[in-house]
C-alpha cells in the first residue's frame, strides 16, 4: 500500500477543519496557507471530500469548508478511500474485484486479500480524534 500525497493532504485538510471548529466555514485559501498546499491541488481534494459527503461547503465571502460530523465520526480509512484509487497492497486487487488473469491459480492471492482486509480494518479504527489527541498510541 502506498498512500499518495492526495491521501495525505486529504487527512491534513480534515485535521485542519477538526482543529478549528470554532471558525465555522474555513476558506480554501486559509487551509492552503496553514497547510502549505497549493490551492489548485486542494480544490481537487476538497471536491472528492465533498462528493463523498465528508465536508460541507458554503459559497460567498464567509464561505469555505466545514466538517459535517465530530472528529470521532471520521475514520482514516473512510477519508483515504475517497481520495485514493486503491489502498490494496498489490496492483491486482482493486475495489471492484481482482484484476489478474492468473488469480484462479495464484497461491499468493489469499495472503494479499487478507493483508488488504487487515489494513482497511485497522484504518477504519483510527479516527480524526485519535490523530488530534494521539491518545490511541499512548501507553
Amino acid at each position: 500500500m502506498n498512500v499518495t500525497s492526495k491521501g495525505r493532504y486529504a487527512l491534513r485538510v480534515m485535521l485542519d477543519l477538526a482543529q478549528h471548529p470554532e471558525d465555522g466555514f474555513i476558506s480554501l485559501k486559509t487551509i492552503a496557507d496553514r497547510q502549505d498546499i497549493s490551492m489548485k491541488y486542494l480544490e481537487a481534494i476538497v471536491g472528492a471530500l465533498k462528493k463523498a459527503g465528508l465536508v460541507d461547503s458554503s459559497r460567498g465571502k464567509e464561505g469555505g469548508y466545514a466538517l459535517l460530523r465530530q472528529p470521532e465520526g471520521y475514520s482514516v480509512g473512510e477519508i483515504l478511500r475517497c481520495t485514493e484509487d486503491k489502498l490494496a497492497p498489490v496492483s491486482c486487487i482493486r475495489a471492484d474485484g481482482i484484476a489478474c488473469e492468473q488469480a484462479s491459480a495464484c497461491p499468493t492471492l489469499p495472503m494479499w486479500r487478507e493483508l488488504d482486509e487487515l489494513t482497511n480494518a485497522y484504518l477504519d479504527t483510527v479516527t480524526l480524534r485519535d490523530l488530534l489527541t494521539g491518545d490511541k498510541w499512548k501507553t
